[in-house]
């Protein structure tokens, strides 16, 4: 009877050394599993990080593109309009005269958009050259502007979790570590955590 009793109780439960063995099994499997895990997490917020700046300074570079054209204080021969560029930056009171390059003042004026006429129709009768980077559209070829948006929404940085990105303006050297608040020309995470290839950080992405 004993004998029998210990040999169902073998089929039917574990003994110490089976369930020793197993947790070890489950320790060393899991210490190798959550570094992986890590890993794919940590690379999924770089992706993420590479697609929001493509995103804010694909905007930044479209804003720069319209601004050429009435608010540009130069005369039609020096005037190089990209082709891509549909529009014109009708309202000339958001730029500064310590941001003569033209590119937007802050990322929030991205979002909220700006007014811009069509430029094929301003350019009728070659008026561009003789505007006046203080009048708006509207006073010139009675052309009725309309708001472009260039941002839905500032991107939040993943690495920091925040909508809060470290600016650069045109006037900036590369080793700037503030923004000199002319413009926005560019910006990075403000993450100073190494990235996975080891040899830069995310802040000089």
């Amino acid at each position: 009877m004993a004998r029998e009793r210990r040999k169902r109780s073998r089929e039917t439960g574990w003994t110490l050394l089976e369930l020793l063995i197993t947790i070890t099994i489950l320790t060393i499997l899991s210490l190798g599993v959550i570094p992986l895990v890590k890993m794919s997490v940590r690379r999924q917020r770089e992706e993420r990080l590479r697609e929001a700046l493509r995103e804010i300074r694909a905007a930044i570079d479209e804003f720069h593109r319209d601004a050429i054209g009435i608010c540009t204080p130069v005369g039609p021969q020096q005037l190089y309009v990209d082709p891509r560029s549909r529009v014109m930056i009708s309202d000339c009171t958001i730029f500064t005269p310590d941001n003569p390059d033209r590119y937007p003042p802050d990322l929030e004026t991205l979002v909220r958009g700006v007014s811009v006429v069509p430029r094929a129709a301003m350019l009728q009768g070659g008026n561009v050259g003789n505007m006046n980077s203080n009048r708006s559209a509207t006073e010139v070829g009675q052309v009725v502007a309309k708001k472009k948006i260039y941002l839905r929404a500032i991107p939040i940085d993943p690495m920091t979790g925040r909508a809060d990105w470290e600016l650069r303006s045109s006037y900036d050297p590369p080793d700037a570590t503030s923004w000199g608040g002319e413009n926005v020309f560019d910006v990075h995470s403000r993450s100073k955590e190494l990235a996975l290839n080891g040899k830069e950080r995310y802040s000089e992405w």
